[in-house]
Parts: C-alpha cells; sequence; structure tokens
C-alpha cells in the first residue's frame, strides 16, 4: 500500500507539473511510471509489468495482458534546484481501442512524456498520440527507452522521430554505452556523464565526459544549441560571436521553447534497468510547463481562426455564448473539466476532474453548466491507482476525483454558480465494431441492464442498446480488443455470463445524387386532422461532413415555429436508413416550399411528415451503404513481405506504402473492416508469429455493388438498428 502524503506541502502552482505518459503499446510506459513513483519515494518495491505486479495497472485484465486498459492517475514529489516539484501524473493506454483514455487524458494535462521503444523507433500509435497532443497543445518531451535491449539504437530511434513526426526534435542526452553495455547517460546541457553503478540506479557517479565520447558529445550539443539558436535572438548572438553559452542559458531557452512547442527534446533511457529516469525527472521539472504556462484556443467566430490563450482557459458564457477566461490561480472563480467517469466498487462513482481555476470544498455545491444543473460535492479524493486518499479541498491546477455527481458526464464543466462559465468539451470516435450478447441465465438479464449502464457511463466510445426487432443486446466500441475487455468486466466484476455473438461492422447510409421530393400529409378522422406538406431537396456531402440543414422558405408559406420539428424529424428518419436500418450520413437537406392548414397543422404533423418524407427522399437519391475502412500497419520481417501484402490484397486492402523499419519492414494498408476480424491470428500463422500488426479507424467509403446487396441480404443483427 502507497504511504499517505502531504498533498499540501507544495503551495506554489508553478512548482505543479500534470504530465501523462503516452506511447504505442508496450514502449514501457507504465514501467516508465512505475520507476518514477519509485525514485520519488511514492511506492517502497518495483512492480514490473511482465510480472503482473505493477501498481498502474491495477485491473486484472491490465495485468493478466500486460497492458493498459484506463488512464491510472497518481501523485509524487521530486526535489530540483533546491524546490520541491508536484507532478501529477496520468499512464495512458498505447493500444489503439483505448484512444478515448489517451484522448480525455491529454484534454487536461500540461505536458507530456512520449516514450518510445528503443528498438522500433516512431510505431504506428506513435503517431497517432503524438499527434493527438498536438492538437490539444501540449508540450512534450521525448523518451527513447529500453537502450539495454539487443537491437536497440538511439541513433535510427531518433532519426525515426525526425522522419514521422517532427523535425524540431533534439537530443539533450545521449546514450553511453549501449545494449546489455549502456550504463547511463550523457546530459548534453551540462556536458557530463552520468554513470549509474548498481542496478537499482540509486549509485550515480557525475563526471567527465569519456574521451570516446567526448566528439559524438560535441557535435550533438552543437546541433543542439543551432537548433535554439533559430528561435532565441540572445542564444543565436553569442553562437554567432563564438562566446560561451553556459548550460543555465540553455535550459533556460530550452524550457521556453519547449512550452512554445518549438523544440521536442529527446532524453535516453531504460526504465527497467533503472538508468536515465532521475534525469528524467530532473528534465520534467526543468523544460515542461506549470500550469500558468499552458496554451488553450478556442475559434474565434467572427475572424473564423483560432485564438490562443496563455496562463488563462478560455471558454464561453453559456447564456451569451461569448468568449470568456478564467485565469489559472486560485483567486479566480472555480472552474474545472470532468475528463473521466468510473465506477469503483467501494466508493460508487468517481468524476475525474482537472482543476483550472478557483478552489473545491467537499461538502459544497458546485453548477454543471454543459448540463444546466446544480450538483453537491460529498467526499473529494485524490488517487494512486486504485488507492484512494480523502482530501478537504482541491485547487487550480490539481487533478483528482468527486464522489457521487448525479446528472455529470465526461467532457462536462463545473463551475461557480455566480460564475457560469462553460468549457470546450471532450469529442470521441464513434465506435466501429459490434457484437450481440445474450445473457446465460434470467438472473443475467436481470444484472446486465444495470452493469451496462455502468460501462457506459465510464467510456464514451462504448455504447449498449437493444435491437427493437430481435431483443438482441448489441454493444459496440473502437475494436475487438475493446469489447473483448468490457465482456471479461462483465463476467469477472459483475458476475454476468453472456453469450457472445460473432463481431458485426457499424455500416452507415448516405446518398450518390441530388433530388427534389415533396411529402404530404394529410388525414382527416372526424375531428381535428393531420396536415403537413414539404417540398424538400437533398444533395451529397462529402465523406465526414455530416448533415446539415437549411431553411430557405420564404412569404411564411410554412410558418416559422415548424421549421425546427422539420428538422427534428429529418434527424431523427436519419438514425435508421432505409436501406438497412444503418445511420444517415454526409448529406443536406433544403426545405424550399410546402403548405400548411390554419387548424390541422402543428408541430407534430411537420415532424412526421419530415420523419417519412427524408425517408422516401433518399430512397430517389441513388442511396449506397458505407463501411469503415481501416488504416493497418504491420512490422513484419523482409521474407514475410510478399506474403502479408498478398494476405491483405485478398482482403480488398490497398496497400499504401513499405518502409524499412530497421531490419524488418512496415507495411501500411487500408482495408475494409469487415474483412478484418481475426486477421490477427491470420497474420500470426502467416508469418510464424513474427508478424506485429496495429489497426486504427481511417474513413468510411462506399461498399461495392454486388457486396452491398450480400450485405443487405444476410438477414443477420447487421441490417437492424446500428451503433
Amino acid at each position: 500500500m502507497a504511504s499517505t502524503l502531504d498533498y499540501s506541502k507544495v503551495k506554489d502552482t508553478r512548482y505543479y507539473r500534470n504530465i501523462g505518459i503516452i506511447a504505442h503499446v508496450d514502449a514501457g510506459k507504465t514501467t516508465t511510471t512505475e520507476r518514477i513513483l519509485f525514485f520519488t519515494g511514492r511506492k517502497h518495491k518495483l512492480g514490473e509489468v511482465h510480472e503482473g505486479t505493477a501498481e498502474m495497472d491495477f485491473m486484472v485484465q491490465e495485468r493478466e495482458r500486460g497492458i493498459t486498459i484506463q488512464s491510472a492517475a497518481t501523485t509524487a514529489f521530486w526535489d530540483y534546484a533546491n524546490e520541491t516539484y508536484r507532478i501529477n501524473i496520468i499512464d495512458t493506454p498505447g493500444h489503439v481501442d483505448f484512444t478515448a483514455e489517451v484522448e480525455r487524458s491529454l484534454r487536461v494535462l500540461d505536458g507530456a512524456i512520449v516514450v518510445f521503444d528503443g528498438k522500433m523507433g516512431v510505431e504506428p500509435q506513435s503517431s497517432k498520440v503524438w499527434f493527438q497532443a498536438e492538437k490539444y497543445l501540449v508540450p512534450r518531451l521525448c523518451y527513447i527507452n529500453k537502450l539495454d535491449n539487443v537491437g536497440a539504437d538511439f541513433y535510427r530511434s531518433y532519426e525515426s522521430i525526425v522522419e514521422h513526426l517532427s523535425d524540431l526534435a533534439i537530443p539533450i542526452s545521449l546514450p553511453h554505452g549501449i545494449e546489455n553495455e549502456f550504463d547511463g547517460i550523457i546530459d548534453l546541457v551540462r556536458m557530463v556523464e552520468i554513470i549509474h553503478k548498481d542496478d537499482l540506479g540509486k549509485e550515480i557517479e557525475v563526471r567527465q565526459i569519456s574521451p570516446e565520447y567526448k566528439e559524438k558529445a560535441e557535435q550533438y550539443r552543437m546541433k543542439l544549441i543551432e537548433t535554439v539558436a533559430n528561435f532565441d535572438d540572445l542564444i543565436a548572438e553569442k553562437y554567432l560571436t563564438g562566446s560561451e553559452i553556459s548550460s543555465e542559458e540553455l535550459e533556460q531557452s530550452i524550457r521556453k521553447l519547449v512550452i512554445a512547442g518549438k523544440i521536442f527534446p529527446v532524453m535516453a533511457g531504460s526504465s527497467l534497468k533503472n538508468k536515465g529516469v532521475q534525469a528524467m525527472l530532473d528534465n520534467i521539472c526543468r523544460y515542461l510547463p506549470s500550469p500558468h504556462d499552458k496554451s488553450f484556443t478556442i475559434d474565434d467566430a467572427e475572424t473564423q481562426t483560432e485564438k490562443r490563450y496563455i496562463g488563462e482557459v478560455p471558454g464561453r458564457d453559456p447564456d451569451t455564448q461569448e468568449v470568456i477566461t478564467r485565469k489559472l490561480v486560485e483567486d479566480e472563480p472555480f472552474t474545472g473539466l470532468v475528463f473521466k467517469l468510473a465506477v469503483d466498487p467501494h466508493v460508487g462513482s468517481l468524476a475525474f476532474f482537472r482543476v483550472y481555476s478557483g478552489k473545491l470544498q467537499a461538502g459544497s455545491y458546485t453548477y454543471n453548466s454543459s448540463q444546466g444543473t446544480r450538483e453537491r460535492i460529498g467526499r473529494i479524493i485524490l488517487l494512486h491507482a486504485n488507492h484512494r486518499e480523502e482530501v478537504k479541498e482541491v485547487r487550480a491546477g490539481d487533478i483528482a476525483a468527486i464522489v457521487g455527481l448525479k446528472e455529470t458526464k465526461t467532457g462536462d464543466t463545473l463551475c461557480d454558480e455566480s460564475n457560469k462559465i462553460l468549457l470546450e468539451s471532450i469529442h470521441f470516435p464513434d465506435p466501429v465494431v459490434k457484437f450481440a450478447i445474450e445473457p446465460k441465465t434470467k438472473s443475467d438479464q436481470e444484472k446486465l441492464g444495470e452493469a451496462l449502464s455502468k460501462l457506459v457511463s465510464e467510456d464514451p466510445t462504448f455504447k449498449a442498446e437493444t435491437d427493437p426487432e430481435t431483443g438482441q443486446v448489441i454493444i459496440s466500441g473502437m475494436g475487438e480488443l475493446h469489447l473483448d475487455i468490457k465482456i471479461d468486466i462483465l463476467r469477472r466484476d459483475y458476475g454476468i455470463q453472456v453469450n457472445v455473438g460473432a463481431p458485426q461492422v457499424a455500416y452507415r447510409e448516405t446518398i450518390k445524387k441530388e433530388c427534389e421530393h415533396r411529402e404530404l400529409l394529410k388525414k382527416q378522422t372526424g375531428g381535428a386532422g393531420q396536415y403537413a406538406d414539404i417540398v424538400m431537396v437533398l444533395r451529397p456531402r462529402a465523406r465526414g461532413e455530416g448533415y446539415r440543414f437549411i431553411d430557405s422558405i420564404k412569404g411564411g408559406v410554412i410558418p416559422k415555429e415548424y421549421i425546427p420539428a422539420i428538422d427534428k424529424g429529418i434527424q431523427e428518419s436519419m438514425t435508421s436508413g432505409p436501406l438497412g436500418g444503418y445511420p444517415v450520413v454526409d448529406l443536406e437537406v433544403e426545405i424550399v416550399d410546402g403548405t400548411y392548414h390554419e387548424v390541422d397543422s402543428n408541430t407534430d404533423t411537420f415532424r412526421t411528415c419530415a420523419f417519412y418524407g427524408i425517408r422516401n427522399a433518399i430512397r430517389l437519391a441513388d442511396p449506397v451503404l458505407l463501411e469503415p475502412i481501416m488504416k493497418v500497419v504491420i512490422n513484419v520481417p523482409e521474407e514475410h513481405v510478399g506474403a502479408v501484402t498478398g494476405y491483405l490484397s485478398s482482403k480488398r486492402g490497398v496497400i499504401k506504402n513499405i518502409l524499412q523499419r530497421g531490419k524488418t519492414k512496415e507495411v501500411i494498408a487500408e482495408a475494409p473492416l469487415g474483412e478484418l476480424f481475426g486477421y490477427v491470428s491470420d497474420l500470426r500463422n502467416l508469418t510464424s508469429g513474427t508478424a506485429s500488426p496495429n489497426m486504427e479507424f481511417s474513413h468510411y467509403d462506399e461498399v461495392p455493388k454486388g457486396l452491398m446487396d450480400k450485405v443487405l441480404g444476410k438477414g443477420t443483427i447487421d441490417n437492424k438498428k446500428s451503433v
């Protein structure tokens, strides 16, 4: 059990660091976090992922599979330059099926460590998390890990970062030795060697750089100075005049440029062997931003551009939609963002949130500006993976959890009721894979609904619904592993046994041509009748542009108060298209004409008319079926490339590129999800277990005509109500 911490010992938020550890699966994120906890004194025994003892992987499923599923949060303290720093860490999943956990964590972080496998360099999910961090303006340090492994190559991994992610990545440390001779790092800012004398990394010798490394160290320090000089006039002037640049001057400049997103320092290390982790902690304190340094953006409607803010978080007035800001200090009104919901077996529902401004006390009330409701704050707890420590108050810069909120959802803003603000929410991709599940017994049936509603509330990319025609429960998510984990949780945590159907594809429907359609609703039943008359024009939109409604009614031929009902009726109908009951996407509907009846027309008649009208109009507009296309990246030895490309071609795949990755090839392709179920097992059989596949959603594309008829003719749950 982790020891209790004095969370109040760092009072100045300039010494806070809210960071995430992000990477491709298996690059060593959780091990790195475990080492940070060990060296900061947060835990007294090292946990190993491969032994199933890592504290940050606290779910049974995580320990068994050796991957991180949930974002585990913890707090540690580190002394640097005569100051104590508070480091709030979130360890995130690397598997693409759990991308929502990464997305919502990055939304509330101030900085990130991006971990790379020293043997593999940039891997598919490395790119994904890198650009997710870019989206939220999160400053990053790069950490090339596992340099003790056979085949590890710091310089090759660094070049892959420059090639695939950013040419602004620049080493601030180099490895001393490689593979089994890796015993420390060379600090390019201070120009010293930091050598680890024991296996626990606690006995450290700082010394002059060895002669055999001197030339390379000077070469890379010059490269570092040249990169910094491109952005810093003071360093540039000293560089051009040949003046000496002190380590303090270089450090200050690097910090400024990291926070501005101008450079990305690269560090060397091996977390498993306890080498380079203390240097990383120093660099977190030196270079990553405090809450006051973080940049935020918000769309400016007038200029159609993004406006950037530093030291204050922008939001909107919930009533006027005017942009307002909060300074990131505790004497401002309270503002926080909920980035995750979870159900704890001991305390109930937990809402994880980041405090941007002000203070929040246990026992007080707060306002949820996203839902327009008031919430009572029961208990506030700080977490270390699955250990809880209760606190009375949190303030600007803190990451904590509230027990027992009733109406709050992921992405909601909590604020002071007399100073309302609405922060930008967190947006998640739609699920692409679905399973039909059936409880095995009547008692399982009774428990299933409640269990699924808890899982849905925790995970915005997981959906569950009952098919109205078959009565089957349909669960949907980001991939097969994602749904396997959910089914495993049902069995282990809730004691519910379920039968699972074959995975199904989340198809969509759309149109290919423009058409005009008139829909007339006219019924007389003795009393008041029903009348509505709508003329609509349908037009296809580009893939991914979604639905657009245009009101072009002139002269009041349809009264203004009926227009929202028409829009609502259209959107309700679009949840289940005419081809196979799949959601309709990417079309524009313009209402151009119509008539109404003084007595027999109302909002309900126009909503009903629009509901059936859009369905009939779609049938005239050359409707087609869309299927999810996945980006597939497979690392494979050269001798198996032919077998892999042949296999992908047989799955209607299109090979986009084949890259050299050290001694292996990286095959990049796009293929329909419907053809890829079970592909991991197939590839392992084809390549004698040497293939390393990764798959993520790319886009929707039209299903070929012959296959569309086959899909729609199946008569399975596939052509019932979709996700």
